[in-house]
């Protein structure tokens, strides 16, 4: 196994390698890696690592989205039904009382 010491940035042949990444197991200069949850990882790996999970993130939040709009168009459903039922169930004597036979409405 080769020391560090001799070794070279994967990115830029002429420096001398500082820090391996765990990922890819490549040698890189201290310009080309960084800290990211105590582990030092290249720029690649650091990009593919904060990449995945964000974007199941973004499936589990259009899928939350599209539960309310189904839920929400339900209860709208829902109460719409049961105003009409109610109207539906009211006797008749109810409804001969309208507005438009009031004296106001009538063309005389």
């Amino acid at each position: 196994m080769s020391a560090i010491t001799h070794e070279r940035c994967f990115n830029h042949a002429l420096r001398e390698a500082a820090a391996r990444c765990p990922q890819c197991r490549r040698y890189f200069c201290r310009e080309c890696v960084i800290e990211h949850d105590d582990r030092v990882l290249c720029t690649s790996c650091l990009k593919q690592s904060t990449t995945l999970p964000h974007s199941r993130g973004k499936q589990m939040a259009r899928l939350v989205k599209v539960i309310c709009c189904i839920a929400g168009l339900l209860t709208t459903w829902f109460f719409f039904f049961m105003f009409g039922d109610m109207l539906t169930s009211m006797p008749s004597k109810f409804h001969k009382a309208v507005l438009w036979n009031s004296p106001a409405f009538r063309d005389e």
